[in-house]
């Protein structure tokens, strides 16, 4: 084959190369446009129409590549845990009392602890977020190799929830991470736990509260939040040679981490409760928790030990500035 021929397939090929990529917004968009039209039924003009507009935004990845969940504790409880909080905390319950109590009353989840997940994820509803949700979801679900399939399935399901909420769908904001809404649900929870429960027919978790108080504690209830029972249980002592395996969901008792030489107070909890051992990095010292059931009900929400810490010292605190 001459010189020339192969120069002019070479240019053919870049030339085929760079229209295709032209054709296709963003890395991989093809293949998610035809997985979201089979799941969702979705219509290909307007899937495309969105992708070809959401936009890459360096700032997310900046954003999601430094959580504040990676800080060890002593950084990230200060963060919420502020006179500030805990008194908008008491502010937000007493203008709320007749709604928390019948969120409170209807999924059987304490109203401190509805508070205080919507006081660390928006100060009550005061920054839901200042991201556009397809750009968010676009930059992390086709430029962040990590965890693009969590996002992509998020941004598919994004797009059907408009359609369900009527959603101005190029308008919605968010987080960083494209979660929405006074109790920040990303796509996929608002559509499989958000409630209308102020029966307006709609689930709006921006401009009701009823609906977004109501969805934080139907989320909990449907994740197994034991109503009446406690979150943690400070631990006095841990022997300094334990060598056990404690992940976040609960599969020791209290009697076996008793056998094991950990010492608390059980508060007259059945010695076969569920819990497990959370250490904690303290400024000096560890900390150690005993978390129970609905420790790991709140890590469901957020994955994070320190974030579901954070929550139940955050509604403790409001709680006691309540009474």
């Amino acid at each position: 084959m001459n010189r020339i021929l192969i120069v002019g397939l070479c240019l053919v090929a870049a030339l085929v190369t760079s229209t295709a990529l032209a054709e296709e917004p963003h890395p991989g968009a093809d293949a998610f446009i035809q997985q979201v039209l089979a799941e969702h039924g979705l219509d290909e003009g307007l899937v495309r129409a969105v992708l070809a507009d959401a936009r890459y935004q360096q700032s997310i990845i900046d954003a999601i590549s430094r959580p504040a969940e990676a800080r060890p504790w002593y950084q990230y409880w200060p963060i919420f845990l502020t006179e500030t909080r805990i008194a908008g905390g008491v502010e937000f319950w007493r203008a709320n009392a007749s709604l928390l109590e019948e969120v409170s009353e209807r999924f059987g989840v304490p109203i401190e602890v509805v508070v205080a997940i919507v006081g660390v994820e928006t100060s009550y509803g005061m920054n839901t977020g200042s991201f556009r949700v397809i750009d968010a979801l676009a930059t992390l679900g086709f430029y962040f190799p990590r965890r693009a399939d969590f996002f992509a399935a998020e941004l598919g399901h994004f797009l059907a929830l408009s359609a369900e909420e009527e959603l101005p769908l190029y308008e919605v904001r968010g987080s960083y991470a494209g979660a929405m809404g006074i109790g920040q649900f990303i796509p996929s929870s608002y559509r499989a736990y958000a409630v209308d429960f102020d029966g307006s027919g709609r689930r709006d978790l921006w401009r009701s509260l009823p609906d977004a108080l109501g969805s934080v504690a139907n989320y909990l209830a449907v994740h197994g939040w034991e109503a009446g029972a406690p979150i943690v249980l400070p631990a006095t002592r841990v022997p300094d040679n334990l060598d056990e395996d404690f992940p976040v969901k609960p599969r020791h008792s209290l009697d076996e981490l008793a056998a094991l030489g950990v010492e608390f107070d059980a508060a007259g909890l059945p010695g076969d409760t569920a819990a497990t051992l959370i250490e904690l990095e303290g400024a000096e010292a560890p900390e150690y928790w005993i978390g129970l059931n609905n420790f790991y009900v709140i890590t469901r929400y957020n994955r994070s030990p320190l974030y579901a810490m954070a929550v139940t010292q955050l509604a403790q605190a409001i709680r006691e500035g309540a009474e």
